[in-house]
């Protein structure tokens, strides 16, 4: 990108923010931002927002270091994770709720979101994959749980458009295109 995508202005707000946003309004709880690059500056962009900031200092490395950083800070009450990613900016709350409904309906260990024949976040993991999800390393938001549990899992399909993610500027101009027909 040649700057912190996190920090970019899409529909008013910089994209951490606007993850944030829709998790609680979503209504999960706590809300946990991983947080790498410039991590004071995203942390100064969620100000007033309820939420508990982990600071990757290896945020080039791996993902599952922020996941593994992410499950630690959760209380040991918390029986389950929504995995969710900022530059992911065509999820929506109604997304979010639809997996969390799904779990309150069902008792599979894993909730998979699926945009036509692509398997992405949200995902939502219950606290029996929190072992597998600390001891996995690697890239993909726990890619290698997901596939090792996919027969039990609930999937959930979204129109393929909203998987789209910001990782080049074409991708940015794209979103703000998207967001503004919205």
């Amino acid at each position: 990108m040649g700057r912190n995508k996190m920090l970019l202005e899409l529909g008013g707000e910089p994209l951490v923010r606007r993850a944030a946003r829709r998790a609680l309004e979503a209504g999960l709880s706590p809300v946990v931002m991983v947080l790498g690059h410039e991590a004071e500056r995203l942390r100064v962009e969620l100000a007033g927002l309820p939420c508990d900031c982990a600071i990757n200092p290896d945020y080039t490395g791996a993902t599952s270091g922020s996941l593994h950083l992410g499950l630690e800070r959760l209380p040991a009450d918390v029986e389950a994770v929504v995995v969710l990613l900022a530059d992911m900016v065509l999820v929506t709350r109604q997304m979010l709720d639809g997996l969390v409904a799904a779990a309150w309906r069902e008792a599979a260990p894993l909730f998979v979101s699926r945009y036509g024949d692509v398997t992405a976040p949200p995902l939502l993991f219950r606290r029996s994959l929190f072992g597998e999800l600390m001891a996995w390393t690697g890239e993909g938001c726990g890619k290698a749980v997901v596939q090792r549990h996919k027969a039990e899992a609930v999937y959930l399909d979204w129109p393929p458009a909203a998987l789209a993610d910001v990782d080049t500027p074409e991708d940015f101009t794209a979103a703000q295109a998207l967001i503004a027909q919205a």
